[in-house]
């Protein structure tokens, strides 16, 4: 491979990633001023036994998210190797870039589920409060 196209497929690549950080930085739930965990417990008065479910929820959540963001970056890393062995948008990158798609969708769909999971716990006036601040996170603009 020359040096001019070895420059361009680690530049591609790194631009890949690149991409797959912002994509699932703005498609899954973003946390403006911290997470969503954090408002819950700093916002929402909870009984001990709601602090103790939503403990569970997180540690169940953090072992799905870390496992799912794994293959993100796996799916990410396949895009890169397609990217720098095509050199152009061919087959394999394509069938590589549905790959990362699929994995993100993954990770989105977890995480929307554990916001329901979350939801579930708290009483019908926590829900109301938590459902503004679901909302207003999804509709606002990306944080920078």
């Amino acid at each position: 491979m020359k040096t001019p196209n070895l420059v361009i497929a680690v530049l591609l690549a790194a631009l890949a990633g690149y991409l797959g950080a912002i994509a699932a930085d703005r498609w899954l739930i973003p946390e403006r001023n911290g997470s969503l965990h954090q408002f819950v417990h700093e916002e929402l008065v909870l009984t001990a036994e709601q602090n103790t479910r939503l403990e569970t929820l997180e540690a169940r959540y953090a072992v799905e998210r870390s496992a799912l963001e794994a293959s993100v970056r796996a799916s990410n890393a396949r895009l890169a190797q397609a990217m720098d062995e095509e050199h152009a948008y061919g087959p394999e990158v394509r069938a590589a870039i549905d790959e990362v798609h699929a994995r993100l969708g993954e990770l989105q769909k977890a995480t929307v589920q554990h916001v329901f999971d979350m939801r579930e716990i708290l009483e019908p006036e926590q829900q109301t409060i938590f459902d503004r601040q679901v909302s207003e996170a999804l509709t606002s603009k990306p944080h920078n």
